[in-house]
């Protein structure tokens, strides 16, 4: 009797459970995810970042937030940005989120809806029923260059060419965690992710940036069709301006055959640092560029001449100018129509327009020379001039107003804001009075009459006072 008491009470104590399992499991918290139509994958980037994820949930208390969560192929979850949260009904929610920038790329990511009271929903699926899809945030969106956006090269039988994408503001060299895709001949080179790629055989090659199935081929480098030589191909030099070429400014831009490195010389000999494919000059000569193409070796040369002008300088760097000496320097050039400019410390020497110039003080002298016809170009002369204790300081008192300087011309110690120069004719007429006096007196045409006329001076300023007279000849 006490057996058949005991075994109902058992039974009781079931039954009573399974109805409160049944109770319990009717308010169970319950989020079911909506198929993701038309969103195969998660292909972000600085353009584009918002996305859409539907779903209905049950039995949540009030004041309960949502969020979108990916996860990742070991399940664990990855937050994803809160944009939007979109209330279609009491029981059903459309949050708009974004990808972390920071992502991860893969092909194998999940994506749940997780509850603030830390419940997770079971993972989407797209309209293909798959649980798992590609999820890229693409730090680089853009067409880049490979070498130097050439697009042929050469390589030796048997030799290599290094491929590489090249730097720059706007390069995916800036995002250093970046993969590649390469290919060859349309056919992507198994195994190759690098920013270079090593090349022993010929063929179309061009790269890609690795976003998976999130890839996007429209973003991808120039093409290099890359051809083979059994001895080195025939290089060939390229000038920029043309040969004869016009020398002026940077000058001309010397382009070689694409290789692996160059050593560039000219007249046969090696130009210190000069290794690269391309080299600027202004100056004729023979330039000749030593090629490696990986294996084998080829040299190209080209007789590059100027269609300017020659010009040279009798200026003696560095001359040491005695107290009251003067020395007269000469432009000598074949230039066609040539003009004249002459600078003292940097300051235009006003008058002086001829191809000689006579100096007088110590200082830092650039002379140029220009042609105005034909090709329009300008050579320079820098040279210094040194003294023995400080600018000579010897006045001239006579002017030729005919020939290279037709014009008082003191020492520069004199030029300057606190000096005052004062000349005054022979009748007494004061003819000049100024401060800062800069070498232009005289400016009109001096009456010579049957004599030489002849003025006085009176320099006053920091150097002291100075008077004598001045006496102008034709």
């Amino acid at each position: 009797m006490i057996q058949k008491i005991t075994l109902s009470f058992f039974k009781v104590i079931i039954l009573f459970s399974i109805l409160l399992f049944a109770r319990s499991n009717a308010y169970a918290q319950t989020i079911v995810p909506q198929q993701l139509d038309g969103l195969e994958k998660l292909c972000a980037g600085s353009s584009f970042n918002e996305f859409f994820a539907t779903f209905s949930y049950v039995n949540f208390p009030a004041g309960t937030t949502f969020s979108v969560e990916l996860v990742d192929s070991a399940n664990n979850p990855i937050a994803t940005t809160l944009l939007q949260t979109i209330d279609l009904s009491e029981t059903q929610k459309t949050i708009k989120f974004a990808v972390p920038v920071n992502l991860v790329g893969s092909d194998n990511y999940g994506l749940r809806i997780k509850s603030s009271q830390t419940y997770a929903s079971p993972r989407f699926k797209n309209s293909q029923g798959a649980t798992s899809f590609p999820a890229y945030y693409k730090d680089f969106e853009a067409s880049f260059s490979i070498n130097n956006k050439e697009t042929s090269a050469t390589i030796c039988s048997g030799g290599s060419l290094t491929l590489s994408v090249d730097a720059g503001t706007s390069s995916p060299l800036n995002f250093p965690n970046l993969k590649y895709i390469w290919f060859k001949d349309n056919a992507v080179i198994a195994g190759q992710s690098a920013k270079t790629l090593t090349v022993t055989s010929p063929g179309d090659y061009y790269a890609t940036i690795d976003y998976g199935s999130c890839t996007d081929a429209n973003f991808s480098s120039n093409h290099i069709n890359v051809g083979s030589s059994s001895s080195g191909n025939a290089v060939t030099i390229n000038s920029s301006l043309g040969n004869p070429f016009c020398a002026s400014g940077t000058g001309t831009v010397l382009t070689a055959t694409s290789g692996n490195s160059y050593q560039w010389k000219k007249d046969g000999s090696i130009i210190p640092g000069a290794t690269n494919r391309t080299y600027s000059t202004n100056e004729s000569g023979v330039y000749s560029v030593d090629v490696d193409f990986g294996g084998c070796k080829a040299t190209g040369s080209i007789n590059l001449q100027s269609n300017g002008f020659e010009a040279s300088i009798d200026a003696q760097d560095g001359y040491k100018l005695s107290e009251g000496e003067t020395i007269t320097v000469t432009i000598t050039t074949d230039a066609v129509s040539p003009t004249y400019e002459w600078y003292l410390n940097g300051n235009l020497i006003s008058g002086e327009t001829s191809n000689s110039y006579v100096v007088a003080v110590k200082g830092n002298y650039i002379a140029k020379v220009s042609q105005s016809s034909g090709c329009i170009a300008t050579r320079e002369f820098p040279f210094r001039i040194n003294g023995e204790s400080g600018p000579a300081s010897v006045i001239p008192n006579i002017i030729k107003l005919s020939g290279m300087n037709p014009y008082w011309n003191i020492p520069d110690e004199y030029k300057n804001a606190n000096t005052k120069v004062i000349i005054i004719s022979s009748n007494g007429d004061k003819v000049l009075d100024v401060v800062n006096y800069q070498g232009d007196w005289p400016q009109n045409n001096i009456d010579f009459k049957n004599v030489n006329p002849v003025y006085y001076y009176v320099i006053q300023g920091d150097a002291g006072e100075k008077k004598g007279s001045i006496t102008v000849i034709k």
